[in-house]
């Protein structure tokens, strides 16, 4: 027995077994200890460290849901405005500065195209762009136009554009066009070209915006609309008409709101936040856009859906179908850079003289909000100005999120969904109040107006294959990026406008490049839902994908009840495993700047509140 005693001293170390322990349990058991460990081949070693890494997370996760059961019940406060943001974990940063920086605010989380499937022609676009899911194939046609009163600015800026392109195209083509002129303009634009080359390289940021602004300045700014009702533009795509009927507006406005659980109690303002984000000389640009709009941006989606719900002809008929939408209450669309925290607003034109000190006052608190998020992100950027004494300043963690965005030699313009690890389907009080470090989606559903599950099974069916899928790109390219994933952005070329290949010769590269994978943690996405273990066993029971994607173990589905607050985790075979709270503590803060402090590490989730005690 002597060549087993150290292999039992290590095996006992990792259990938690002390010398009384072993002595207690006898020989037999030693040895039945040590026989099991020789059976474990490396594939099953790999999978049981998998399943406690995963555990490990997911107490952290339980533990924080069920001390914030009941914590956010708000009595009867009216909202100061209501927001509804893409599910992308991105934005559960945003979401959760927002609500600390007004408490009044409401916050909802839904996929980024926001229930309109549409093909998108903006102003200077020559064809049409699907925005939507990439299994749905859109019937409708969407243009942005020029306000009725700005046709003459339109048509000069449409002629001016068409210039600056023009010249552009002939100076790209002068330089290559085999001829004397070509090395004559080299020369001579030599000092211009290295003095933007060194602006590039040392103030990015400032070259960046110089150009904007010039550009936009040049071709002539212009206030537009979207063309919704499809009466101004014919369609361009060969299967869509131009535009919604009344009855298609109504229809897709009563969906989503059905979805979100937003049919009462409106606030006077009701912003819809698409999302995207730009990036230079990034061949993997989609991959920091909206999912939900096919790796595009979902400004769009926010714009179309808020002027729905402002026509007069929409509101009627959803109060038909039981959405009484105050005359008060205005929808506004915007889109959140998550680049570089930026927010575009669509058609304030028309926002009403009642509600301008309340937009007046929402501006400000997304002000401080992105302002503190981007630096809650820059800890995560080892290039940023994060000192181990005290974080950034909020303008240089803007600053260097701007420059990281205009930077061409900057391969990690954005983390996108590193460190992603769960996902909440249920209402806002669920999650509110707990920092969970932006690793969870966020996917709004009130379980109290749903007693057969339909509204969620609709979620799930949408929500549940694009987190999965979103978590599994990341978990394979994490745990083998030679094999599955597509190796460092720095060699990478693009391949037929479709992929890329590394250097001048190789097969084409699939999954994630080293530099979106690095600071990520592999585990399968824990979906937690709001709802009852009869409601989610009947709907798993009647959906096959459901089966298969639950069923198979690519995600992990745990409930929550939505009156008692007690958790309970689904294994395909034994059925709901109800969770009892372990003796670990979960941290409390007083917000989420305190709980950060100067630390860079992943960090637990933790209660954040003015009971909370600075970190």
């Amino acid at each position: 027995r002597e060549p087993r005693r150290w292999p039992l001293f290590l095996l006992a170390q990792h259990l938690g077994l002390d010398a009384a322990a072993l002595r207690a349990a006898g020989a037999e058991a030693a040895d039945a200890l040590l026989d099991a460990l020789g059976r474990l081949d490396a594939n099953a070693r790999g999978f049981f460290w998998l399943q406690a890494y995963e555990r490990h997370y997911r107490e952290q996760i339980f533990a924080a849901l069920a001390l914030n059961h009941g914590r956010n019940v708000r009595a009867g406060a009216a909202p100061a405005a209501q927001c509804v943001f893409c599910m992308d974990d991105r934005e559960e940063g945003t979401r959760r500065h927002l609500e600390e920086v007004n408490p009044a605010i409401e916050t909802f989380g839904a996929a980024g195209f926001f229930g309109v499937p549409m093909y998108w022609v903006g102003l200077d676009d020559s064809e049409p762009t699907a925005l939507c899911p990439v299994v749905v194939t859109p019937d409708n046609e969407v243009h942005e136009v020029p306000m009725a009163d700005a046709e003459a600015v339109a048509s000069s800026r449409r002629v001016r554009r068409a210039l600056r392109l023009e010249w552009q195209g002939r100076l790209h083509r002068a330089t290559r066009d085999g001829t004397l002129s070509a090395p004559l303009l080299a020369m001579l634009a030599a000092p211009f070209g290295a003095l933007a080359m060194a602006l590039q390289s040392l103030a990015p940021a400032w070259l960046g915006e110089l150009l904007r602004r010039r550009r936009e300045a040049f071709d002539r700014p212009l206030a537009t609309q979207a063309a919704i009702s499809g009466d101004r533009e014919a369609p361009l795509a060969a299967s869509a008409r131009a535009g919604f009927s009344d009855d298609e507006q109504a229809e897709r406005v009563a969906g989503f709101l059905r979805t979100l659980g937003l049919t009462q109690h409106f606030a006077p303002l009701v912003v819809v936040v698409g999302h995207g984000s730009n990036s230079l000389n990034n061949p993997h640009a989609a991959a920091y856009d909206c999912g939900a709009c096919s790796g595009r941006h979902g400004g769009p989606n926010a714009r179309v859906l808020a002027a729905m719900a402002n026509r007069a002809e929409v509101r009627a008929r959803l109060a038909e179908r039981g959405i009484v939408i105050p005359a008060a209450t205005w929808f506004l669309g915007c889109e959140h850079n998550t680049g570089d925290e930026s927010i575009a607003w669509y058609d304030l034109a028309a926002l009403p003289a009642a509600r301008q000190a309340d937009f007046d006052a929402l501006v400000r608190d997304f002000g401080e909000a992105t302002r503190r998020h981007a630096v809650e992100r820059c800890r995560r950027f080892a290039s940023a100005p994060f000192g181990a004494s005290a974080p950034p300043a909020v303008g240089r963690a803007l600053r260097h999120l701007l420059g990281r965005r205009h930077d061409w030699s900057q391969a990690r313009p954005e983390l996108g969904h590193a460190t992603v690890a769960t996902a909440f389907i249920g209402r806002r009080t669920m999650s509110r109040g707990t920092f969970f470090d932006r690793r969870a989606f966020l996917i709004s559903y009130d379980p109290s107006g749903d007693d057969d599950g339909r509204i969620l099974e609709a979620i799930l069916l949408a929500a549940g294959p694009v987190g999965a899928g979103i978590s599994l790109e990341y978990y394979f390219s994490t745990v083998d990026n030679p094999r599955f994933g597509c190796g460092s952005k720095i060699t990478h070329n693009l391949t037929g406008l479709f992929g890329v290949m590394e250097g001048a010769s190789s097969d084409l590269r699939t999954g994630l490049p080293q530099q979106m994978i690095e600071i990520h943690e592999p585990m399968r996405l824990l979906v937690v839902l709001e709802q009852t273990c009869a409601v989610v066993s009947a709907i798993y029971h009647r959906q096959p994908p459901l089966q298969e994607l639950i069923g198979n173990g690519w995600i992990v589905v745990a409930v929550k009840e939505p009156e008692s607050g007690e958790i309970s985790r689904f294994d395909p075979v034994r059925g709901w495993l109800p969770w009892s709270p372990s003796s670990a503590e979960v941290p409390r803060a007083r917000d989420s700047a305190a709980w950060l402090g100067t630390h860079r590490e992943p960090l637990p989730p933790a209660l954040l509140g003015p009971e909370g005690a600075p970190c």
